[in-house]
């Protein structure tokens, strides 16, 4: 259904039981954005969508379930919304995103009041911190997080000797990052199918995608292709199932339309027995019992037309339900392609972002074991943010009372471990990309 029905008693007080039900929502955003203030909201973060309107003629609250649920920002600051399609989000924060969706559901439906609508915030992107740290990585963003909070959330400042453990600890970390290099491939590999879904096309070769030099990636995009055909011949199963009932129904049709012409030229001829019999019973010729028994014969036949008539209805509809399924059908399935897309997209991404940090980390294991192992004093850790603002990466300092943005990367310098002649750093970045590859 297009609606999820949700039934309150009637009577006078609707304003406050409508109140009542907002109200409600309203905590159910607090448990889950807890102490979350009115801000734009950032991308890859997680928001509930509900749609509730109160229906007078009826008397029920009425969910729009097919419109509301789960989604994501995505990188681009748009959120993809069912019957509006994407909406930009841009410096909205959650109550503003909601009254811009109620808008244009108004518009798009024709209501005559927007419903009531609400934005819960179930979770914020990530903060990420890199650098001279004892674990970076990704971490969960709270309200008030500050750059020092996250420097402790990332284990302190980076350790020589016990973190990481001498060349041992730097071969784990190339491992780290050729694993991660795996899962970006397998993403692309997924992404690429699901690409081919979306249009629609019957066959497609993703291996003409893969790097025939990799055999690793080649066999990836193999599997894709397996799962590619399998899913296309199972909606083709689907579809020429639901042909062959449509065109069974439309044979069923076309016998009963027989059958009906057969009964009308069969009803023609005992209402002219009919006639002839009144006239010789009129006449005298024949007993009135006779005349009877030719009318309910052709009471009989008569019975027996209304039944071909209901039957050939109730074949037309079944082949409308045919019709309606056959198209869901290909909905459906257009639809799940386009979340998954959507959803592997920010995983590529996300991997992307690991990638990078796992990259940062071995070159700061490798610097740790040509830098000197003693220090007299140590200089103070130096911080900087990588923020994207309109789509683009910008890079600012910060101290440690800095105030974090969710999705921002905490970038910690410790300056004796840059001490390395840059000829050295060069020559280890290479080895550990080579490594990871």
């Amino acid at each position: 259904m297009f609606m999820q029905r949700m039934r309150f008693s009637m009577g006078r007080g609707q304003p406050a039981r409508l109140g009542g039900f907002l109200t409600l929502i309203a905590l159910g955003t607090a448990m889950f954005a807890g102490a979350a203030v009115s801000a734009p909201l950032p991308p890859y973060t997680k928001i509930r969508l509900t749609v509730v309107q109160w229906m007078p003629t009826k008397g029920v609250y009425e969910q729009w379930g097919s419109i509301g649920g789960d989604f994501t920002i995505s990188d681009t600051g748009t959120v993809s919304v069912p019957v509006l399609g994407s909406v930009a989000v841009g410096d909205l924060d959650d109550s503003g995103l909601a009254a811009e969706i109620a808008r244009r559901l108004k518009e798009k439906i024709g209501l005559v009041e927007a419903p009531a609508t609400t934005v819960q915030i179930i979770d914020y992107p990530p903060v990420y911190v890199v650098g001279d740290v004892s674990k970076p990585g990704e971490y969960r963003f709270s309200q008030g997080l500050t750059v020092l909070q996250a420097l402790a959330l990332g284990g302190g400042e980076f350790r020589n000797a016990s973190t990481l453990n001498g060349a041992g600890e730097v071969t784990r970390l190339v491992g780290a990052l050729k694993e991660l290099d795996d899962s970006i491939t397998r993403s692309n590999a997924r992404i690429a199918r699901l690409e081919v879904e979306m249009t629609g096309a019957k066959t497609a070769d993703l291996l003409t995608q893969a790097d025939k030099s990799d055999p690793f990636a080649a066999a990836i995009y193999n599997q894709e292709q397996v799962i590619f055909d399998a899913r296309a011949n199972a909606i083709d199963r689907k579809a020429k199932s639901l042909g062959e009932l449509k065109e069974l129904l439309n044979g069923e049709i076309r016998g009963l339309d027989q059958k009906t012409a057969s009964m009308d030229a069969n009803i023609k001829s005992i209402q002219q027995q009919v006639d002839s019999t009144a006239m010789l019973v009129a006449k005298g010729a024949v007993v009135a019992t006779r005349q009877g028994e030719v009318e309910r014969t052709l009471r009989s036949y008569q019975d027996a037309r209304l039944d071909i008539g209901t039957a050939v209805m109730r074949a037309r509809q079944s082949i409308s339900q045919t019709t309606r399924d056959l198209q869901a059908l290909y909905d459906e399935r257009k639809t799940e392609v386009a979340s998954d897309l959507q959803s592997e997209r920010a995983t590529l991404l996300q991997l992307k972002v690991k990638r990078e940090t796992s990259q940062k980390l071995v070159l700061d294991g490798l610097a740790s074991l040509g830098g000197s192992a003693n220090q007299a004093e140590k200089p103070a850790l130096t911080f900087a943010i990588v923020r994207r603002e309109n789509g683009t990466a910008n890079e600012i300092s910060a101290s440690e009372s800095t105030a974090l943005l969710p999705g921002d990367v905490v970038k910690v310098t410790q300056p004796s471990l840059r001490a390395l002649k840059p000829v050295d750093q060069v020559s280890m970045v290479s080895g550990a990309d080579q490594a990871s590859r």
